[in-house]
């Protein structure tokens, strides 16, 4: 994906809304975006955000080109004056966002935009086809790699991806989310993380015999030979072939490191208990057995039950597509416009749906910790022009069943503000960490969720409440919006 090239990626109700603006003069009207989901993918206890990278990207090279305007033209939908708007377009208002990498909850905006209407209304569809993408992605692999129990994760989807694009920011999403590396060579040029690979079915098929493909591969790569052993039969041939190879390589004075064998088919669990024996028995207790064959974080997390001698797993087409949950569901809504004087006013959408009602106004997210421990304690959205002060009592409920309570006292908790400033007034004003150091820190905020909130099913849910001050608005406007003449 070009990020030079992506005015044209929007919805067409965008921009003949923006006509619509345009047309009945409230074009700079000031407005209030929020970009958030309702609900967690798969099942999980929490999300983790990401391509934030590739917002700040799209947003900065936002530009109607000549050929884009020729093509809007020859539609025959847009006027003369809102073509000519058009081509000086550049987006001028501030976003804030929550840092990639960090772990999230629903409800809870993950961009903050506040710019001219036209400006906001034009970048909604862009931004929730990138943060949704990788955000997907992201949550998939950090319950991929939950279930691995630390053995490390490899991304290996490209070939089933929907798509080069999502293939590969997928597998950087999936970086992020706690894979160490994937075998996508593209990903690993772009974002400069670590591409993975051993060799396919094919090249054994193309030697006379299975161990003189393996022996050739030895030859080529002795410091980081992974050998593929089902293409024939697992047992009887594939691992005494790779344990001959590995002997000579030893025999010849080469140092084994980075070696082991890869199965693709067959029952994980049983092969590799007994790939297992076979190769401690031969004296190579330090290769490693990988796996790849369809995994996701149940086979996975099944597999450790029955103690599979497996610590490397290759994860490709239910990681790259989260083939149980294909959507992340979030979305962008109105939460604030400017009146006639430029003041504020909160906005709300009511629904028959209870959850797909909005928190109105501008607002903000303060994570609690725990001081103790350093794990989340709950996560409180307030209006912007609220505080916490930590050093007094912190009531908090929640905002659907009020009689649930939580009282932290003075000096437990301490808190920390999620969304920071990315743009104002159309400069950026943040610098994306490079792709690994992301990881890093999400690594870090995976540990402070419990393991009950990370666990695979039915997980305990973090609390994410409102403030008294938010609260009461927010029910402010329903009765007010609901009320009869």
């Amino acid at each position: 994906m070009n990020f030079n090239e992506m005015s044209l990626l929007t919805d067409l109700y965008e921009l003949t809304m923006m006509q619509g603006y345009h047309s009945t003069g409230i074009t700079e009207k000031t407005v209030v975006f929020d970009l958030f989901y309702r609900k967690n993918p798969s099942g999980n206890g929490f999300a983790i955000c990401a391509g934030l990278e590739q917002a700040i990207d799209y947003i900065k090279n936002l530009r109607f080109s000549k050929e884009d305007i020729e093509y809007l033209k020859n539609l025959n939908i847009f006027n003369d004056e809102f073509i000519k708007y058009l081509e000086n377009f550049r987006f001028s208002g501030d976003i804030y966002a929550i840092p990639e990498g960090t772990v999230v909850f629903p409800h809870e905006p993950l961009m903050r935009i506040t710019a001219p209407i036209m400006e906001a209304q034009l970048i909604e569809t862009a931004l929730l086809n990138i943060i949704n993408h990788q955000s997907l992605i992201a949550t998939k692999a950090a319950r991929v790699v939950w279930a691995a129990e630390g053995d490390p994760v490899l991304e290996f989807g490209l070939r089933r991806a929907q798509g080069p694009d999502a293939g590969t920011y997928g597998a950087r999403a999936a970086v992020i989310g706690g894979c160490v590396g994937t075998s996508n060579v593209l990903t690993g040029r772009l974002f400069d993380v670590p591409v993975k690979g051993t060799h396919a079915h094919s090249w054994v098929m193309s030697f006379p015999d299975e161990l003189t493909a393996f022996r050739k591969y030895a030859e080529l790569f002795p410091n980081a030979c992974t050998l593929l052993v089902d293409t024939y039969n697992t047992l009887e041939s594939g691992v005494p072939n790779a344990i001959k190879v590995f002997q000579e390589l030893r025999d010849k004075g080469i140092e084994l490191k980075n070696y082991g064998i890869r199965l693709d088919s067959g029952d994980l669990a049983y092969l590799s208990k007994k790939a297992r024996i076979m190769l401690d028995e031969a004296g190579f207790n330090d290769a490693v057995i990988s796996a790849s064959s369809d995994l996701d974080e149940n086979l996975i997390a099944s597999l450790k039950l029955q103690n599979a001698q497996i610590h490397l797993w290759g994860v490709g087409t239910k990681l790259i597509t989260s083939d149980d949950c294909p959507a992340f569901g979030g979305v962008y809504k109105l939460a604030a416009e400017t009146d006639e004087n430029g003041n504020f006013i909160p906005k709300i959408k009511l629904s028959n749906n209870p959850e797909k009602v909005t928190n109105p106004g501008i607002k903000k997210i303060f994570r609690l910790y725990d001081k103790k421990t350093d794990k989340i304690k709950a996560d409180l959205i307030t209006l912007d022009d609220e505080t916490i002060d930590t050093e007094k009592p912190l009531k908090l409920f929640d905002s659907s069943a009020k009689w649930k309570k939580m009282n932290l006292k003075p000096g437990e908790y301490y808190v920390r503000e999620l969304l920071v400033p990315i743009f104002i007034k159309g400069e950026c004003v943040y610098e994306s960490p490079k792709t690994m150091d992301i990881k890093k820190y999400c690594d870090n905020e995976l540990n402070t969720l419990w393991d009950e909130h990370r666990r695979l099913k039915n997980p305990h849910i973090v609390p994410v409440d409102l403030s008294e001050k938010l609260y009461n608005l927010k029910h402010e406007l329903i009765d007010e919006m609901s009320k009869t003449e």
